[in-house]
């Protein structure tokens, strides 16, 4: 798990600082209120490869046993966030829209573009699935 200074900005972009952020949700302190909530979240588990917070907020239908994030070669290096959109299809199901750009070892800049669609169970939002645009 990467070390992250709590007074910088959140990896998801949040300029309040990751314990302010998405530090709570990573920590099992709160939960996302909302499907964008939790994308950020997961962004920036991604980030600080936070493979335990990834695969809790999974949802156990299309969740793998294992991302294999510290085996990554080479390991990606995200540079931002951008949550173009989030659509609430009902109380239960959303769809969030976003951008995520990073770098593979010293190579060019990357987009990844995807639709992502959420469900709400027991009162938490866990991810599902995606499109990759």
């Amino acid at each position: 798990m990467k070390a992250i200074d709590t007074l910088t900005p959140c990896p998801c972009g949040n300029p309040a600082g990751y314990a302010a952020c998405c530090g709570p949700l990573h920590d099992g302190n709160v939960v996302a209120a909302s499907a964008a909530q939790l994308m950020r979240s997961r962004y920036s588990a991604y980030v600080l490869k936070r493979e335990d917070y990834l695969l809790a907020s999974w949802h156990a239908d299309t969740r793998p046993a294992s991302l294999r994030l510290a085996a990554q070669q080479p390991a990606p290096t995200w540079l931002g966030l951008e949550v173009r959109g989030e659509q609430r299809i009902d109380d239960d199901h959303a769809v969030v829209e976003f951008v995520a750009r990073y770098r593979l070892g010293g190579g060019r800049a990357h987009r990844q573009h995807e639709i992502s669609r959420f469900v709400r169970e027991a009162g938490r939002w866990y991810y599902h699935d995606g499109e990759l645009m």
